[in-house]
């Protein structure tokens, strides 16, 4: 995959309504420190299209980035920031549960879990969410440059037993600094656009 134009092309807030897209989604989910925002500017090829911060917990709302004109990019709010007040958090809870609910066109969830640390119940609770509303999300294990090469396999193996996963879960190590990774989501991309035109 060669992206060559992006779009922010819609902001939805708590009391917003959601679009009514026809284009094929794949949403972004993951904690609030996560990097998600550093991953999703890689893949777009941008420095700052999605807001980092060294302030977790920037992203409150669903912003939709329409990708070449063929698919949309869904950046959903970080969980499990401290700092906020448990009824923001509900908030922003209910505000995901909405979309994983709703969305007609939503065709994989992207779940980002640090690689360095075993998966909190923040991650645990998201994961598990994610598989009953039916969708079989894609694990990316991010900040694999803060780790060493030789212990990478024991750190997924980490990972997908803290999660549980079920059989043939995919599971990319994604370094934002380094962008190893990314070819193998623009892969996994490609081959999901290629069933979407199939179909």
């Amino acid at each position: 995959m060669v992206i060559k134009q992006v779009n922010l092309e819609t902001v939805c807030g708590i009391t917003s309504t959601l679009p009514d897209n026809l284009l094929p989604e794949v949403a972004f989910a993951g904690k609030s420190n996560v990097g998600k925002s550093s991953l999703i500017n890689a893949l777009m090829n941008r420095k700052s299209l999605a807001r980092t911060s060294s302030q977790p917990g920037k992203t409150q709302t669903i912003n939709f980035y329409n990708i070449n004109g063929k698919l949309y990019f869904v950046d959903l709010p970080g969980y499990g920031y401290a700092k906020v007040s448990i009824e923001e958090k509900e908030k922003w809870g209910k505000m995901i549960e909405r979309y994983l609910h709703r969305s007609k066109q939503l065709k994989t969830v992207f779940l980002l879990i640090d690689i360095r640390h075993e998966p909190g119940n923040n991650d645990k609770q998201m994961y598990r969410w994610i598989l009953n509303q039916g969708y079989k999300p894609v694990i990316i294990a991010t900040k694999l440059d803060k780790i060493n090469r030789s212990q990478m396999e024991k750190h997924i193996k980490m990972l997908k037993n803290g999660l549980q996963v079920v059989p043939q879960t995919v599971v990319i190590p994604f370094s934002a600094q380094t962008k190893q990774g990314r070819e193998e989501i623009y892969a996994y991309l490609d081959s999901l656009l290629a069933e979407q035109e199939a179909e």
